[in-house]
């Protein structure tokens, strides 16, 4: 069984981390699977999985994901394999157009990882992705929330598993933080961190935590890790409110464990989630875990972390000083965010795939 995963790029991403940190597992298990990127340019995701060595990484180049060229250079490659697994938009439409172009009989899979996106909204796109769709074998939803999403935009289920992302939690367990007063000169071991991991861009709503330091004390300060579109709008919000000297921009970093260790909270502030990789590595991290109160977030986070309203900047620090003025209370979200990460051990979600990957082989 030969099993080749498709995605746009590997630039940062839930999407490219979860195959960045399961690939090598996979191929532990005796799974022969390869990568093929729509863009190869050499993100420092790429360059790790490179280093790792676990897969044969194939690209057509370095141009837009796009460009409807890509159609007829992936026909080549459903030659080879048995089960083409694709991740992302444009890619999912691009695969499917090059099965139907070459009469290829590769089983394909898609897994959906998010609860909402533009096509959703689009009548045009709406009829075309029910097309699409139907061309996979079995579609997997990341979340119970992503499967009832798309079983109302698709106006059917059938197909549809669902698959909770998961993390290698014994990597977060182990990781030791760094030392705050070592960090960075603009820290001292005194101050409060706050800390996103998420790419600069409408979804993730970065502006929303920058601006509840307004309402927070002078010592409390933000990491923000991530790069993308909208981080020079975030920079430049950040530069309005003189707020240059407790928010720290350090852009893409191979070392979000100790990161995460490191701040005292973790936040996640977007406008929607699949289920996010970031929420589940922040309940793991033994900090406390803040988000909005939005699909992909609100099953996942209610009952450990802590949720405000989506966009609240206020309320958001509100939840952000009971947490540090309350050591108990501080302790008793930890102790069940940790608890509900247990629930999201990537093995977990390997072991299913694998017996998804058989099944869909088999049949």
């Amino acid at each position: 069984m030969k099993i080749l995963q498709i995605i746009n790029s590997f630039a940062t991403g839930g999407a490219e981390k979860l195959l960045l940190e399961t690939l090598p597992s996979y191929r532990e298990k005796g799974i022969e699977m390869d990568i093929l990127l729509l863009n190869g340019n050499e993100y420092p995701f790429m360059t790790e999985l490179i280093k790792l060595d676990c897969c044969t990484v194939f690209s057509l180049g370095s141009g837009s994901v796009y460009n409807p060229i890509h159609i007829f250079r992936i026909i080549p490659y459903l030659k080879k394999y048995d089960i083409v697994h694709v991740h992302l938009f444009p890619a999912q439409y691009w695969v499917v157009l090059a099965k139907i172009i070459s009469f290829s009989k590769v089983k394909l899979l898609f897994t959906e990882h998010n609860t909402s996106n533009r096509r959703m909204n689009n009548r045009w796109f709406q009829f075309c992705d029910k097309i699409i769709y139907s061309f996979f074998d079995n579609v997997v939803c990341i979340s119970l929330e992503v499967k009832q999403v798309l079983e109302r935009h698709l106006a059917n289920n059938n197909g549809l598993k669902v698959i909770n992302n998961g993390v290698n939690l014994n990597v977060i367990l182990k990781t030791n933080p760094y030392n705050k007063n070592e960090f960075h000169n603009e820290i001292s071991s005194t101050d409060k961190i706050l800390i996103q991991i998420a790419g600069f861009r409408e979804q993730k709503d970065q502006s929303t935590l920058i601006e509840a330091l307004l309402y927070l004390p002078i010592d409390v300060k933000i990491l923000l890790v991530g790069d993308g579109v909208l981080r020079k709008e975030c920079e430049a919000l950040v530069e309005q409110l003189q707020l240059e000297k407790r928010v720290l921009f350090l852009g893409l970093r191979m070392d979000v464990p100790q990161l995460l260790k490191t701040a005292d909270i973790i936040v996640l502030s977007s406008k929607y989630e699949g289920l996010s990789l970031s929420s589940i590595e922040g309940m793991a991290s033994g900090k406390p875990f803040v988000a909005s109160d939005v699909p992909g977030l609100s099953d996942i986070v209610g009952g450990a972390g802590v949720l405000f309203e989506c966009g609240n900047a206020k309320e958001l620090a509100t939840k952000i000083l009971a947490l540090l003025d309350n050591k108990t209370y501080y302790d008793s979200v930890v102790s069940a965010c940790l608890e509900k990460a247990q629930q999201y051990d990537s093995q977990i979600m390997i072991q299913k795939h694998i017996a998804l990957y058989k099944s869909v082989y088999e049949n």
